[in-house]
């Protein structure tokens, strides 16, 4: 059952305008079934649509980005580059960026099992780490764990972003809750807060609720 009839405006209006064309066809050829993501009201809609479009850049599927600079390691991670002499160490080089700040956590091995760059962020919403690609490839029947990239493709796109909103537990926030409450649980902080809440403000207004 659909869930708005202006749920394709919402979309479209937090578009970037080179959103991928395969995952907006993929959203919007989803919109019946994000009921079983608890993503079944349309409030709820605003909700996974503003976390969606901000973690993607607008419906893109995103790659992790791991080319830093020294300066920008030190403002990014500045628990692990607390100088820009460590930095710089690692500057320019994105599989061992990767593999430094996502090693040993999150399921990923040490730094030399190259678990942290294999396992970086992709997706509408940013999954990380070894554990996630194995809990969501294990609900949307795909193995991510041995084939992280099938993450990248636009036909799983929402089916993977909806494993992560029910892994996250977003499914069980109630429509009131707060946009901090929901970025809290998919970001584990405020990174892009301001933005979030406007996409969900522009949902909203397209939806017209």
């Amino acid at each position: 059952m659909p869930i708005h009839p202006k749920f394709g405006a919402a979309v479209k209006a937090l578009a970037a305008k080179n959103a991928d064309p395969a995952v907006i066809k993929d959203i919007l050829d989803s919109e019946d079934g994000l009921a079983k993501f608890g993503v079944n009201t349309p409030l709820k809609a605003a909700h996974f649509l503003a976390q969606t479009s901000h973690e993607s850049g607008g419906f893109r599927i995103a790659i992790e980005n791991m080319n830093y600079s020294a300066k920008r390691l030190t403002q990014v991670f500045p628990k692990r580059f607390p100088t820009l002499a460590k930095a710089q160490q690692f500057a320019g080089n994105p599989q061992k960026i990767g593999n430094s700040v996502y090693a040993s956590r999150m399921g990923n091995g040490p730094p030399q099992s190259g678990d942290g760059f294999r396992f970086r962020g992709r997706g509408i919403i940013q999954m990380t780490g070894r554990d996630m690609y194995r809990k969501v490839g294990k609900i949307v029947d795909l193995d991510l764990e041995v084939h992280p990239e099938l993450a990248e493709h636009a036909e799983s796109a929402i089916e993977i972003a909806g494993a992560i909103w029910k892994i996250k537990k977003c499914d069980t926030f109630p429509e009131s809750a707060p946009v901090d409450r929901y970025t809290k649980a998919i970001n584990g902080g405020k990174v892009g807060l301001a933005d979030r809440k406007k996409r969900f403000s522009t949902a909203k207004a397209a939806m017209g609720i």
